[in-house]
């Protein structure tokens, strides 16, 4: 084992880990990175060991002799069969009960159960999903075999540009997987990886050739440069690579709502306006007033599009213990049994701040995120489902509101949920400075706002009918008519409470419902809701509700009390019939037709926007030209290897080689000088005498005596021959032999039988301890 093969094998491991920063945006989290760079030490560490025991054992088992060629290639072989095992052990070690040093069967059976946990983590979760262990343990496995993979092709075949080619599994994990631009880091540092396998290759190459290594040389500068233009082409495409439109890890399409739903992507105006309710849950609770039923968060406002969904994110299994976000003394422990009527919608309505989830029939399908205190389904309904919800719902006193310390302002909770867009109407923000101008405490400065809404001296109006706003801005047409139903009077206190510097969202869901003679809650389609949550340090998520609806069917917030207590029925609103979209907050999927009805299915997509329109082409076009590219890269590389060894032979044979891919006839069977001779008579006097002299110096060195010397000046003479050969063709006949040499495949069916023996002649090509044969020293 050689110094050079230390470096090449530090150079793979290193390259797999660059290669492995593409899988960063498609996980919330980098918990991940310590196994998988773990990993990657195994996998190096373990090579390293066993070739340096192999040459001990080949020094001692045939002193002064070469290792016989089935001994030298089983040794090879041994090599990643070895990384394989203890990267196998790692993994029962780091991921299940029963590891240990070496992979024993109990530890292997708990590692499959684990990785085939990874893969259900796979199907059921969405990007950028949540690094749980058994997910985990896939990706360092995923990254550990790329890593045996890189190895063996880098330092035992010595071929480091297609090892790099190993790198693409790993750049194709955020491009199938993420919808959008993935960005730089998933394609500028595999390709840096890859510009460093060239940089190693090269310099062992250019080691065998009795050359000094490094950038300086022509080998070295040659792999900088083409690494140069592998990172360059990154950064340019990042951002231009197709991507699959869902950000599912396993690709596929998310599920979508269908039947009567709460979705945050349909018309909740719909929900609202039915003639005639339906019956959607029922619900029996442990205590008389359950609050709130969550159904999903929205935290992205936009000033056009309103509140939106950002997507479920990190998700954990039911079975996990959730997170609440308050301590347990500042909530209160209740459970509540939920059957599904007519809901039928892939958000499960649960209890604010869940602790379990226990689905009669399986969790299977049903996923927690708790970014977004969501239950959420991938390919399955809530329809006809049956599940009891342990919850612990936080019932903060205003004491301890008002002592909950700010988040910094680095925080990211803060960032996220106080984010408010750059051209944000200064109407709006007025009005707020003006609402909490000189209030110290993030708790009164919320009241300030809720007070604002529901205070009757304001005119605030529950309606579902309002004129079309002036202003061409929702929020100011809402704050101006002071008229709208509960989602604008959330979504309005939602953004005025991120303008006041507070943590804040809009909860979809609905009200408790209406109590029955059984004792059991039913909740119908008139009790949809939206509320405003806001975030306060070691209390989590507090729900305010600014809406003036009916008391029956409010939740009890005593921390949130309203100014106007409204003792009368909610107003039945006059409707109207045509309620134009852009007063909705939330873009609807299925939007009303004049008459109240829904369509039958969803509207055509609107057309896409002018980024979204030629990316994916743009994209698409790029990875097209970069696979067209390939054959031109390897002949490039293959035309620079020659130059680098600067032998007659090797320059000869690229005379050659440039011939057969400009289609200039040439018959295999010729000899230097016949060859030499017919490639002259289509050049001019200085190609014919730049041929000719490459033609004698190979005929000097195939049969010529051992102890001549070569000319000098051949790396010119090859220069003048290939510009004259160039010149004596048609531009197609040169544009054809630039992106589809057609040497290059009789070079690679060449080259197959020496790729077989390679294992073998490396081992017989070296002395045990590193140094390399020479003349005489066999038989020292």
């Amino acid at each position: 084992m050689t110094a050079g093969d230390v470096r090449t094998a530090l150079a793979a491991a290193a390259a797999t880990l660059l290669g492995a920063l593409a899988l960063s945006p498609v996980l919330s989290s980098g918990t991940w990175v310590r196994p998988v760079v773990n990993v990657l030490l195994v996998v190096l560490l373990t090579g390293l060991a066993l070739r340096f025991a192999g040459a001990v054992i080949a020094a001692r088992a045939f002193p002064g002799r070469p290792v016989p060629a089935v001994l030298a290639a089983l040794g090879t072989v041994l090599v990643p069969l070895g990384q394989l095992a203890a990267v196998t052990g790692y993994l029962a070690r780091r991921f299940t009960e029963a590891g240990g040093l070496l992979p024993t069967p109990a530890g292997v059976r708990e590692l499959v159960v684990v990785l085939r946990d990874g893969m259900d983590e796979i199907a059921e979760q969405v990007a950028p999903a949540l690094p749980v262990a058994s997910l985990t343990a896939l990706i360092a496995g995923f990254v550990g075999l790329v890593a045996v993979l890189v190895d063996l092709l880098a330092v035992a075949v010595r071929q480091g540009a297609l090892a790099g080619l190993a790198l693409l599994a790993l750049v194709g994990v955020p491009v199938f997987t993420l919808g959008g631009d993935i960005g730089l880091v998933p394609v500028v540092a595999p390709a840096a990886g890859f510009a460093l396998l060239l940089w190693a290759d090269q310099a062992g190459r250019l080691e065998a050739a009795g050359r000094v290594s490094g950038p300086r040389s022509v080998g070295g500068s040659t792999a900088l440069r083409i690494g140069g233009v592998a990172v360059l082409v990154g950064v340019l495409a990042g951002g231009v690579l197709p991507t699959l439109p869902e950000g599912t890890v396993s690709g596929g399409e998310g599920p979508g709502s269908t039947g009567t739903r709460l979705d945050p992507v349909a018309d909740m105006y719909g929900q609202l306006t039915r003639n005639d309710p339906v019956d959607l849950l029922r619900m029996d609770a442990s205590v008389p007033d359950p609050g709130y039923l969550r159904a999903v968060t929205v935290d992205r406002y936009d000033a056009e599009d309103g509140w939106t969904l950002n997507g479920p994110e990190a998700q954990l299994p039911l079975t996990s213990q959730l997170p609440t976000g308050h301590y347990p003394e500042s909530g209160r422990a209740f459970t509540a049994t939920i059957e599904a009527i007519g809901h039928d919608d892939r958000f499960l309505p649960v209890p604010v701040a869940p602790q379990s989830v226990d689905m009669t029939g399986g969790e299977n399908g049903w996923r927690f995120d708790p970014v977004t205190d969501t239950v959420v389904g991938r390919d399955v309904s809530s329809r006809g489902r049956r599940y009891e919800v342990a919850a612990s719902e936080v019932r903060p006193s205003p004491e301890q509101l008002q002592a909950a310390p700010a988040l910094p302002a680095d925080h990211p909770d803060r960032v996220r949920f106080t984010a408010l867009p750059e051209d944000l109407d200064p109407r709006v923000a007025a009005q707020v400075q003006e609402l909490v101008d000189g209030v110290e405490g993030g708790y009164d400065r919320v009241r300030r706002i809720l007070d604002f809404l529901t205070d009757g001296a304001n005119r605030f109006r529950y309606a579902l009918s309002t004129s079309p706003g002036t202003s061409g801005d929702d929020l100011v047409d809402f704050l101006t008519e002071r008229r709208g139903y509960c989602e604008q009077y959330a979504g309005a206190m939602a953004v005025m409470v991120r303008a006041a510097g507070m943590p804040a969202r809009v909860a979809l869901g609905y009200t408790p419902g209406t109590l029955q003679e059984d004792g059991d809650r039913l909740i119908t389609s008139d009790d949809a809701h939206a509320w405003v949550e806001v975030f306060f340090v070691d209390l989590g998520w507090v729900p305010f509700d600014p809406t003036p609806i009916d008391i029956g069917r409010r939740a009890d917030l005593p921390w949130a009390p309203r100014i106007a207590t409204e003792d009368l029925p909610e107003q039945t609103p006059e409707l109207q019939q045509d309620i134009p979209p852009e007063l909705l907050l939330l873009d609807p999927q299925y939007p009303l037709i004049p008459g109240g009805e829904a369509t039958d299915g969803p509207v055509p997509d609107a057309a896409p926007d002018a980024e979204s329109s030629w990316a994916p082409p743009a994209g698409l076009a790029l990875l097209v030209g970069a696979a067209a590219a390939v054959p031109a890269g390897a002949r490039l590389l293959q035309r620079r290897r020659r130059l680098s060894l600067g032998t007659a032979a090797a320059l000869w044979d690229e005379v050659t080689a440039t011939a057969d891919d400009l289609g200039v006839p040439r018959d295999p069977a010729w000899t230097p000088r016949e060859a030499g001779r017919a490639l002259a008579e289509r050049t001019g006097p200085e190609g014919a005498a730049a041929i000719a002299r490459l033609a004698r110096a190979e005929e000097l060195a195939g049969y010529g005596p051992a102890t001549s010397v070569q000319e000098d000046g051949l790396d010119a003479a090859l220069h003048t021959a290939r510009r004259e050969l160039r010149g004596s063709v048609d531009r197609r006949a040169r544009l054809r032999a630039a992106f589809w040499p057609a040497s290059l495949p009789a070079a690679v069916r060449a080259a197959l039988p020496a790729w077989m023996r390679g294992w073998a002649e490396m081992r017989r090509s070296r002395r045990p301890g590193g140094r390399r044969l020479r003349a005489g020293d066999a038989g020292s």
